[in-house]
């Protein structure tokens, strides 16, 4: 796979498994719960991220009280990957599943089990991909849907994980080939599939996977194509669709899916047209969108906004402190503030992490990734902390993982 220069007009960053797809970089995972690249953006009903960061504990009877909001390295991975997806299984492993590795496309996963802190590999995907989508469905099994095999042709092939079984099994197509979608599980337990980039072009179509029957169903289209969007259930089970692009194109547009009716509607606009976002459901229902580009070009943005389900309407509110990232990570913790972690400014690869505290609307620094890094995956495991798998650096595609806790 060639490698392509990153967005950023002023990059000195190589982008390892960059698309042939599109005029945009379409490598980017954003914080995604329920539907995981660790994927590309939207954090879904749960999606919890990891430690209360920035808090102290006791450590044990002794009076010491312990800094938290810190990195500590893990096992790495057994395969280096970038544009992976990372899934918390039922039983508190992760599954990472295939990604770009810089020199091929990756059909092999791997799970972390987090008493042990270590990798160990289990059964490969039918199909080699990156930019697809993961979703838990509530069987415990694992939906793997479309991406790419080469960086210019989509699938539509679709897979499923049995962890009792460790293995892949191939199961029917999309309705529409597409890479850079997102999947976001209803509370019908049906998946929602929508938009990405496909062999017709940038993509509004949207269909429904029923893991009951088995099926794949076309359902009404998105009113904008986009792809490299967000997806989040809402607490009232609709899914508000934000941001994306389309060709050079970058919008601020934003709908929602309302699953009693199969149809979409637009909602009020972000303060801001951004791709390259990350999109997390706060405890209070609103949802934090987060950084992103406008557009091919660098700068990127620092800016965060707000989007309150009951108003239907965006507001601005504070910025990342000092840095423009994309192709970052955002995940819930159970504190309820989230944690902002990597990705990159166009020029340099970052170790930077932030904390956004919805009470006080602010944005705070909190401690360093150990490696910088983009196109990773970051996933709240039972215990609390949160584990941070593969990307890129300057130094190419890393197997290396860390926690913050």
């Amino acid at each position: 796979m060639d490698a392509q220069q990153a967005a950023g007009s002023g990059g000195g960053i190589t982008r390892f498994g960059g698309t042939t797809i599109g005029t945009q970089n379409f490598g980017g995972n954003g914080g995604v719960s329920n539907s995981s690249p660790s994927g590309l953006g939207g954090s879904g009903v749960g999606g919890a991220g990891g430690s209360t960061g920035g808090a102290t504990s006791s450590a044990g009877t002794t009076g010491i009280t312990v800094p938290q909001g810190v990195f500590a390295a893990t096992g790495s991975m057994t395969t280096a990957r970038l544009d992976h997806t990372a899934t918390l299984l039922g039983n508190g492993q992760v599954l990472i599943a295939g990604g770009d590795n810089g020199t091929h496309v990756l059909a092999s996963a791997e799970l972390y089990d987090p008493a042990a802190g270590r990798f160990t590999a289990t059964g490969s995907m039918a199909t080699p991909r990156f930019w697809h989508m993961a979703t838990l469905l509530g069987d415990g099994k694992v939906f793997i849907a479309g991406g790419t095999s080469d960086g210019s042709t989509s699938l539509a092939s679709c897979e499923l994980y049995d962890p009792v079984a460790g293995s892949f099994a191939a199961i029917g197509s999309m309705t529409v080939a597409r890479a850079a979608h997102t999947a976001t599980l209803l509370p019908s337990g049906k998946v929602l599939i929508a938009g990405g980039v496909g062999g017709n072009g940038y993509l509004a179509s949207a269909e429904l996977y029923d893991s009951a029957t088995g099926t794949f169903t076309a359902t009404a289209s998105m009113t904008t194509a986009r792809n490299v969007h967000t997806a989040t259930l809402l607490p009232d089970g609709k899914v508000l669709i934000a941001g994306g692009g389309v060709a050079a194109r970058t919008l601020a547009s934003a709908e929602l899916y309302d699953p009693s009716y199969g149809t979409f509607t637009a909602t009020g606009s972000m303060t801001v047209a951004r791709w390259g976002h990350t999109a997390t459901l706060l405890l209070s229902g609103k949802v934090l969108i987060a950084e992103g580009a406008s557009s091919n070009s660098y700068p990127y943005l620092a800016s965060a906004e707000l989007y309150d389900p009951a108003a239907g309407r965006f507001t601005a509110t504070d910025s990342m402190t000092g840095v423009a990232r994309v192709f970052h990570t955002a995940t819930l913790l159970p504190s309820g503030k989230v944690l902002i972690a990597g990705g990159d400014d166009g020029i340099n690869y970052l170790a930077s992490a932030g904390l956004y505290d919805p009470g006080a609307g602010r944005f705070t620094v909190t401690g360093n990734l150990i490696a910088a890094r983009d196109n990773h995956t970051a996933t709240l495991l039972p215990n609390g902390k949160v584990l941070i798998a593969g990307g890129s650096d300057f130094s190419g595609i890393l197997a290396s993982a860390e926690l913050y806790e």
